[in-house]
């Protein structure tokens, strides 16, 4: 994926082309990307069907977009009012100011994630190398 104009944060028109029980494809504008089923809304989701349907068109945001192999991620869940978080690594992220969307690029956060590691091993007084 070479074109830079979509990039994390981005919100986009999207159109559901399939359903799948772990998520929706979609397109938009010449991208197609995946709606993760924990992506869809807050809450839990039992049935994909039960909440969109193919040819449904819905506002979504671009949260990650893998230019190694060409994929790229997207959510309703963070378009809503009061989104919830429901997996535990990502409660940092929401709760970072200046993240507000979701997961940051790998080479962005992996320092923040050795920090937070590293002042996590320090609280439980763990012997670790420095």
């Amino acid at each position: 994926m070479n074109d830079k104009s979509i990039k994390i944060g981005d919100i986009v028109k999207a159109e559901i082309t399939g359903l799948q029980k772990y998520g929706a494809f979609v397109k938009f504008g010449k991208y197609r990307g995946l709606i993760h089923i924990s992506e869809i809304k807050s809450g839990y989701v039992a049935d994909i069907h039960d909440v969109i349907e193919v040819g449904q068109t819905c506002q979504a945001q671009v949260i990650d977009v893998d230019e190694f192999n060409g994929k790229i991620s997207l959510s309703l869940r963070t378009l809503e009012k009061k989104p919830q978080t429901h997996h535990a690594q990502r409660r940092f992220h929401f709760n970072n100011p200046s993240n507000k969307i979701g997961f940051k690029p790998f080479t962005e956060q992996l320092s923040g994630w050795a920090k937070e590691q590293m002042t996590y091993l320090k609280s439980r007084k763990e012997n670790i190398i420095t």
